[in-house]
């Protein structure tokens, strides 16, 4: 009752986990560039909030809870 496939059938069968393989790996970083602008940015705007927060305790501000 079970049938091997044929060999266009394994052959097209490793072709598309290939290309599924090929198109759901994620990308390599380029050297150099350890994060990327949108996580640099989001960062920088979280240690400003900080920075904010921390200015404000000396005039009745709350503090920052981290």
């Amino acid at each position: 009752m079970a049938q091997s496939a044929s060999a266009e059938e394994a052959a097209a069968i490793a072709a598309a986990i290939e290309r599924f393989h090929a198109d759901t790996t994620p990308s390599v970083a380029p050297d150099g560039e350890a994060t990327s602008p949108w996580q640099r940015a989001a960062l920088l705007e979280g240690v400003n909030a900080k920075a904010m927060v921390q200015d404000l305790e000396g005039k009745g501000g709350d503090r920052w809870l981290s």
